[in-house]
């Protein structure tokens, strides 16, 4: 009889090969299946050769292949293949497997799917995995949902096979249901916010300083090598090192400026929107992916629209360094601290108690946005675990302090110049308005009143008032705010 396999994966493009890879190097066997044949058969012949990998050719032989209760990844393309490959799997399956999706899928369809399996009982896990190529095959993080029980199951495999920072695997239990690729989406939006906030950063270096590849490049080296350093920060010194071959030129000056997205950073602000949760930095960072992909657009405004009429640079050059530096470092916190409050909007909303020292635990390793400062972060929620906002962290609170001038100065340096900082301009406005006691609120509720009988509140008295405002007649009390005909369009 044929040795039957630890786990089993279905999805062979480059993810899934190499997680296959990853388990069978960790002492797992692997049973795999692709639904091109001839995809299989290539793997099993180069990459998978001479190792514990079973190559299947159809889902019959895929089931028949796995240990019991049978443990099966999906690594395929988020949406209708999901459902697709769910339906010809699950007829087969028995009460205990555990059926994994590793993709990026929208977690309200983990959430479907998750309880229309358990009521059939059969496991479900939604699994966030980040890292990219290297990060499967080396060590990814890994953000499983789904029931204890499952996790239970899966756990000795995927905390083996997670990247491992000080001892600790980069995997833990996020929640129930679609907690964990809901943990995925929110790490991604943070990935758009540090990725745009890294871009502004060059922008500013590069055409306020006029600084060129090869300086930007010792820059972030620099940087690298102090509270800033992270995965992202070090790959950008890498990239601005690059030659390109054919011109002679640094790689990155001869790349098209028009960026393209995959849906994730979408996702995270449509929830935001509907948890009620300012998630600026992120929205700033989608938004400029948006505009970045207009390019004939932009190309054709550029020769239209007048350009700023600004002088060169005459201040010292490494004090501008040094505030965009600071600039960087205060809007990632607030990029973050947007991110897990977003995460404990939903908790909320959802009951999955999630854990944001663990979140941050596994982010340390394995994903895009690992970084230095994610044991801060860890640190912070193990001070207090029910931190509502973490800028009022004390450690972050004195950062905060510390950048703050040099912040307004990289942003002013951005402003001044014609160079868009969206990311920059929108942390720093969300922390102007978190930090204020009164805002100009108070103006738009007397707008909102005064053509659409909206009601207020006031700061002296308790109660709900509607004014006159054009008549004579004082303002109303009023007990319950009413609905009115007279709505305003735009209301």
């Amino acid at each position: 009889m044929t040795m039957q396999s630890d786990i089993g994966l279905i999805g062979l493009a480059v993810m899934g090969e190499n997680l296959v890879l990853n388990m069978e190097s960790k002492g797992f066997s692997v049973a795999v299946f692709n639904r091109t044949t001839a995809v299989t058969e290539k793997f099993a012949a180069t990459r998978g050769s001479g190792k514990n990998i079973t190559p299947t050719k159809t889902i019959e032989e895929f089931l028949g292949a796995l240990k019991r209760p049978r443990k099966i990844m999906m690594m395929i393309k988020a949406g209708k293949p999901v459902d697709q490959v769910i339906g010809e799997v699950a007829p087969f399956l028995e009460k205990g497997d555990v059926l994994i999706d590793g993709g990026n899928s929208l977690f309200t369809d983990t959430r479907r799917r998750f309880y229309d399996l358990e009521r059939q009982g059969i496991h479900y896990i939604g699994c966030g995995v980040s890292g990219g190529e290297e990060g499967a095959l080396k060590g990814p993080s890994l953000m499983p949902g789904g029931s204890r029980e499952s996790y239970v199951i899966i756990a000795p495999i995927f905390r083996k096979i997670a990247a491992q920072v000080e001892g600790e695997p980069c995997c833990r239990y996020m929640g129930p249901d679609g907690a964990g690729h809901y943990v995925k989406m929110v790490h991604n939006g943070i990935e758009y916010g540090d990725m745009q906030l890294i871009c502004e950063a060059y922008a500013i270096l590069s055409h306020v300083l006029g600084l060129e590849a090869k300086a930007l490049a010792d820059i972030f080296t620099q940087w690298n090598r102090g509270a800033l350093e992270s995965y992202l920060i070090e790959i950008t010194a890498d990239i601005f090192r690059k030659i390109d071959p054919d011109t002679g030129e640094p790689l990155v000056d001869v790349i098209l400026d028009k960026a393209g997205q995959k849906g994730t950073g979408l996702w995270t602000l449509q929830s935001a929107l509907t948890q009620s949760v300012v998630i600026s930095t992120i929205n700033a960072a989608v938004e400029a992916r948006v505009i970045s992909s207009r390019k004939d657009e932009r190309v054709a405004a550029s020769k239209i629209l007048p350009q700023p009429q600004v002088a060169p640079f005459a201040g010292n050059r490494d004090e501008l360094v040094q505030a965009v530096h600071d600039a960087l470092y205060a809007s990632k916190i607030i990029s973050y601290a947007q991110g897990i409050e977003l995460l404990g909007a939903a908790s909320a909303t959802y009951n999955w108690n999630l854990n944001f020292g663990d979140i941050a635990t596994i982010w340390r390793g394995g994903c895009i946005i690992r970084a230095k400062f994610l044991n801060r972060i860890t640190e912070a929620y193990a001070r207090d675990p029910k931190l509502h906002n973490l800028l009022l962290d004390q450690y972050f609170t004195n950062i905060i302090a510390k950048s703050q001038h040099n912040w307004r100065i990289g942003v002013a340096a951005a402003l001044n110049h014609g160079v868009a900082a969206p990311a920059f301009s929108a942390s720093l406005a969300y922390f102007d308005s978190y930090r204020s006691a009164r805002l100009p609120a108070n103006l738009l509720q007397a707008q909102r009143d005064y053509f659409g009988a909206h009601t207020y509140e006031r700061i002296d008295k308790p109660g709900i008032f509607h004014t006159d405002w054009i008549g004579h007649e004082p303002a109303q009390e009023i007990s319950e705010p009413k609905p009115t005909a007279k709505r305003h369009a735009g209301e």
